[in-house]
């Protein structure tokens, strides 16, 4: 580790930020071990500054970290042995689809660092309660009545409704870094920083750090040209403390300019990401990335050098999406669909349902299948004449994905979505505000009370985290959309992360489960016999839905009921044109 020079005083009147070489130079100058540095989330994380982070204290063991989710190349991270502590609401993968990483396995004993795990609302609001200088901050997620409350005795208080004493009121204390590490598009010398949405925690990082913004931009630009969109700076220079050019600053995640100041946007690089996740199923190939691109890297010139000219000329965005021929040509519905083709057609099916029934006027989008589903249920809607909106976590709303690319957080669909703001807007005025919204949610176990853990295996294993799922479930109704099996459907949950009271449906891969109203038990209530997959051949499948509930979950029922309820209906066979939207949507075939 190298020895930093004595910090330099924050306090008194600035009238300019500290303009650094490049990002390890701006961590050297301000950061020290046992400093809380907190990395914004936008959909464009400062990973350039985290590198920089994990090279200056490598070994030390000392810093807090704070930030939306560890994923991509945030596993640095872990492998630097930088970190103490890490207050998080999501760690491990999202690309090509949400997935546990090896890194993680045995996080629930403190290795390779001390985790605190958030829902992504309450995560954001804590930090909107530090930047308004409050000293708390009140949630409707229900994280007392979960295991997400463990661990929190001193930030998470339960207390009687000053208006009602037989309810409670969920209060959190503010969460306060000393430093937000911040990247942006462009900022003048004077550290106005300027960035474009969608902004998932936005700017609130910024104000509630207690010493400052610690900023790196694509490019620093006369001041001037700052003056000319006041309407785009997000971060003022009276809260940047330094400030340094860094282009390509989010690699390996995205970054969208709007084309200010002349700056390209570029893409998430899906090849760098892909050979992360592969490097991590194993010590020493995790090691070797690492060294590679962290920790034997002298400077981010030095980065990008590696990345080599063309790789970075081909994420200039806008793009186009793989070849023409596989843009512009249909997808072939034909040939049976795969078990999860099936899940997420059976699903959108259900979403779609319940849309007509109920009127909802939007769908937050989970990740995974999830997502597929909602996407898939809107376009079905659009051909019938009915408009939904489809929302993500980070601040996309009236979503129009881009066919082909089935990453959720993908740039190409801000471009393409009619309104872009950050995680308060979508998770809180546009779900938990809005009583016209469906929550669409994946599970990696699931009880029979449509309880969700996303969490913890049996075994201990970590899985990934609440991510915004907690918050999506406590206030809105849902469906789950998740492959049945023993492991999956179970009759007790290892740890409880959402909430199921607010869940209406959940869907399989052979039919739809539902329940009359809260608290009642679920019956399978259509059915579609199930395809092969997960090492199933057609022999081993069951040859009805009674033995499907049997065979396929680990769920009982009441009064011994076989699960299947009294007015089964069936459902049809997926169809040619069905199994077509979802091809054009996943031409690649990652939910296949």
């Amino acid at each position: 580790m190298t020895t930093a020079p004595e910090r330099p005083a924050t306090a008194g009147r600035r009238t300019a930020p500290y303009l650094a070489t490049g990002p390890d130079d701006l961590v050297r100058r301000f950061v020290r071990e046992g400093d809380h540095v907190h990395a914004a989330a936008t959909m464009s994380r400062p990973n350039a500054l985290l590198n920089a982070v994990c090279r200056a204290f490598t070994g030390s063991h000392s810093l807090t970290v704070s930030t939306t989710a560890v994923h991509s190349s945030a596993h640095a991270l872990a492998l630097s042995g930088a970190v103490r502590k890490v207050i998080t609401g999501f760690v491990g993968d999202t690309f090509p689809s949400p997935r546990p990483n090896r890194l993680y396995r045995e996080l629930a004993e403190g290795r390779p660092f001390e985790v605190e795990m958030w829902s992504l609302l309450s995560y954001t609001q804590r930090l909107m309660a530090a930047a308004l200088g409050q000293p708390f901050a009140t949630t409707g997620s229900m994280l007392a009545e979960t295991d997400l409350r463990n661990g929190k005795e001193g930030a998470l208080h339960l207390v009687p409704h000053p208006e009602d004493p037989e309810r409670s009121v969920t209060l959190l204390s503010p969460l306060r870094p000393r430093f937000t590490l911040f990247h942006g598009v462009v900022a003048d010398r004077r550290g106005n920083v300027v960035a474009c949405p969608p902004l998932g925690e936005g700017a609130w990082a910024a104000y509630a750090a207690t010493e400052g913004v610690l900023a790196s931009v694509e490019a620093i630009v006369d001041d001037e040209v700052i003056a000319a969109m006041p309407d785009r700076v997000v971060i003022p220079a009276a809260r940047v403390l330094g400030l340094c050019e860094t282009p390509l600053g989010a690699h390996p995640q995205s970054l969208r300019t709007g084309g200010l100041a002349g700056v390209d946007g570029y893409l998430d690089d899906y090849t760098f990401l892909t050979d992360i996740v592969a490097a991590c199923k194993a010590p020493e190939t995790a090691a070797a990335w690492y060294e590679k691109w962290v920790g034997g890297v002298e400077s981010h010139a030095d980065y990008l050098e590696r990345l080599g000219e063309k790789r970075r000329a081909a994420l200039v965005f806008p793009a186009p999406l793989g070849t023409p021929e596989k843009v512009q040509s249909p997808a072939d519905g034909s040939g049976a669909p795969t078990e999860q083709e099936q899940l997420i057609v059976l699903g959108a099916r259900a979403v779609a349902d319940l849309v007509r029934e109920r009127g909802y006027d939007t769908l937050l989008a989970g990740i995974g299948t999830s997502h597929m589903s909602a996407w898939l249920a809107a376009r079905l809607l659009a051909d019938d004449g009915i408009q939904v909106q489809v929302a993500a976590e980070l601040g996309l709303q009236s979503m129009d994905p881009e066919p082909g690319d089935v990453f959720l957080f993908s740039q190409r669909h801000a471009e393409r979505s009619r309104m872009l703001a950050g995680v308060a807007e979508t998770l809180g005025g546009a779900v938990a505000a809005n009583p016209r919204c469906l929550g669409v949610l994946s599970a990696a176990e699931i009880d029979p009370d449509a309880n969700i853990n996303t969490t913890l295996l049996p075994d201990g294993r970590w899985i990934t985290g609440s991510g915004g799922a907690n918050d999506i479930a406590s206030s809105v109704d849902c469906v789950v959309i998740a492959v049945a099996s023993a492991r999956r459907y179970v009759p007790r949950l290892t740890h409880l992360t959402s909430p199921g009271l607010r869940v209406r449906d959940v869907v399989s891969q052979f039919g739809r489960f539902t329940r009359p109203g809260p608290g009642m038990p679920f019956a399978l209530t259509t059915w579609l016999p199930p395809v092969p997959g997960r090492g199933r051949t057609e022999q081993d499948l069951p040859d009805g839905p009674e033995a499907a509930v049997l065979d396929l979950t680990g769920w009982t029922f009441p009064d011994g009921s076989t699960g299947v309820g009294r007015f089964l209906t069936g459902e049809k066979a997926v169809t040619t044109e069905e199994l077509a939207l979802l091809r054009t949507m996943d031409p690649e075939g990652c939910y296949r």
